[in-house]
């Protein structure tokens, strides 16, 4: 590994000056920069971010903390997080917990052991619920996803319940009675399911216990549940799923099973993903404004780390319903 030593040996200067070239500081002659940037650029020289942050004590790396980064939603997210770091001046790391409070732990000790300037965190169920235990950090950070707004730090989400409200709402006014509910187990899950139950009580339809499921948010967990409930005697109607991930198990149970969107069965979920639109018939869903959140956290976050005093902010941001054919409802 090229360092910063063996620069400026090849520039014939000091280590010192290469470092004030680096940082474009003044004071330094033209031919000397161009000379050392020759030397930089010929050697391939990589400067040691996480050194000089800890020399200086200023570093410009923040985290972000996600709960599966297998899931679109995080995909986006991360995305518009890292666009926006990097037009601020700042780079990023993504950690995946796996909704394991342990992993998380072990994610959150980067922001001490690594002097990182702050994180943008996706809390498990657990953090969340002890999280002026675990999140003893001086460190800036800001909650997605998860309402976080009886702590320290800065929100971005969205309205679960009344998101979920809105669809099963939908669904029930274009007919669909015998609902089926497939949620999530995080926070973010059992705010979709609170608003799933309102939306049955405003109608005056009893929530039917084998209906309402709880898993894990994946694929295969999607699955097995859409499976017990499509071979049950007296099957649902129509069935509304918390996330894209539990949504594509969903949508393989139903090919298995033989049935057919929406003759058989209606579907609908949230998460507007590529596919959502591509496959037959087009699924209806809740489109969650993913680039908005990611780029309203960086921005968050990166005004905390330069300004420790500001006041918390929670921002809400609006969902949109987007009706397609999956509901039989056009």
């Amino acid at each position: 590994m090229v360092k910063i030593k063996n620069v400026a040996d090849a520039a014939g200067v000091s280590t010192a000056t290469v470092s004030r070239v680096l940082a474009n500081k003044p004071h330094v002659r033209p031919e000397v920069k161009q000379r050392v940037m020759e030397v930089v650029r010929k050697l391939n020289y990589q400067p040691n971010r996480a050194a000089q942050s800890l020399r200086s004590n200023t570093s410009k790396i923040i985290a972000l903390i996600v709960a599966d980064i297998e899931n679109p939603f995080f995909q986006k997210v991360s995305r518009a997080v890292d666009d926006t770091a990097q037009e601020l001046g700042y780079n990023v790391i993504v950690c995946n917990t796996d909704e394991d409070p342990e992993k998380e732990r072990e994610c959150l000790e980067l922001l001490r052991v690594g002097n990182l300037a702050g994180a943008i965190l996706a809390p498990t169920l657990a953090g969340l619920e002890n999280f002026n235990d675990i999140y003893s950090l001086d460190t800036p950070v800001v909650m997605i996803d998860r309402h976080a707004s009886n702590y320290d730090v800065d929100n971005v989400l969205i309205d679960n319940v009344s998101s979920a409200h809105r669809i099963v709402t939908h669904l029930i006014e274009h007919g669909y009675r015998r609902l089926a509910g497939v949620f999530g187990s995080s926070t973010t899950g059992r705010e979709r399911h609170d608003g799933f139950l309102k939306a049955l009580k405003d109608h005056d339809i009893k929530p039917l216990k084998d209906l309402i499921k709880f898993t894990e948010a994946r694929e295969e967990d999607g699955f097995k549940v859409a499976m017990k409930l499509l071979k049950m005697r007296d099957r649902p109607d129509a069935i509304l799923t918390s996330n894209s991930l539990l949504a594509a198990g969903i949508l393989l149970a139903i090919r298995e099973i033989g049935l057919a969107v929406p003759d058989d069965i209606a579907f609908a979920s949230f998460d507007d993903t590529t596919w959502a639109k591509l496959i037959e018939p087009p699924l209806t869903v809740i489109e969650q404004p993913t680039y908005e959140i990611g780029r309203t956290a960086a921005e968050l976050l990166i005004k905390r780390i330069q300004d420790p005093t500001r006041s918390n902010r929670e921002v809400v941001l609006k969902t949109k319903l987007i009706v397609r054919q999956s509901c039989g409802c056009l």
